[in-house]
């Protein structure tokens, strides 16, 4: 019979230590979530430039009375263009919407809301990313729901799709109102 040595330890050692991290991993609630320090904090300062001779979103708008949503988004972004008709039925509902339009050229951009219609009462560029850098924003869409003290109540990122319209964005929304 051959001889243990410490070295034939090692593969069956590494393999129990990777299969404990990958279990604890299943273990998560929604291992898809991105989690965001953001979440029950106020919501980081706003500096956009304007898109066109559009309403130029300030500040000051997400520190406001009432619940509202902050929306990231791009017109090259194809889930931006797959949720735009839930943004709408949000706005025709009474929802105020805020959009920043991230890394994106104006003329594109505008052409895109030309199309598809505008849901936001503001909006504003963030040509460079640094605002996007700021909220934590993986990538676009992101949407945000903000209560009527500038608090970042929810983190969504991901198109907003009639589901989680309904599952998870009334209802904090709901919560925010409160």
């Amino acid at each position: 019979m051959a001889k243990l040595t410490p070295l034939m330890l090692i593969p069956p050692v590494a393999f129990a230590a990777l299969a404990v991290l990958f279990m604890s991993g299943l273990g998560r609630d929604d291992p898809n979530a991105l989690p965001s320090t953001l979440v029950g904090s106020p919501a980081p300062v706003l500096e956009l430039t304007p898109l066109a001779d559009l309403p130029l979103m300030l500040d000051d708008d997400i520190r406001q009375k009432g619940v509202k949503l902050v929306n990231f988004w791009a017109s090259w972004c194809a889930p931006c263009r797959a949720e735009h008709p839930n943004l709408k039925k949000l706005q025709e509902s009474g929802v105020a919407i805020y959009g920043v339009n991230e890394k994106d050229k104006e003329a594109d951009a505008l052409k895109f809301l030309e199309e598809l219609g505008n849901p936001y009462l503001a909006i504003g560029q963030d040509a460079n990313g640094r605002q996007a850098i700021n909220w934590g924003v993986y990538g676009v869409p992101e949407t945000f729901v903000i209560d009527g003290k500038g608090i970042i109540l929810l983190r969504f990122p991901g198109p907003i799709t009639e589901r989680v319209m309904k599952e998870t964005i009334l209802p904090a929304m709901a919560k925010a109102s409160e």
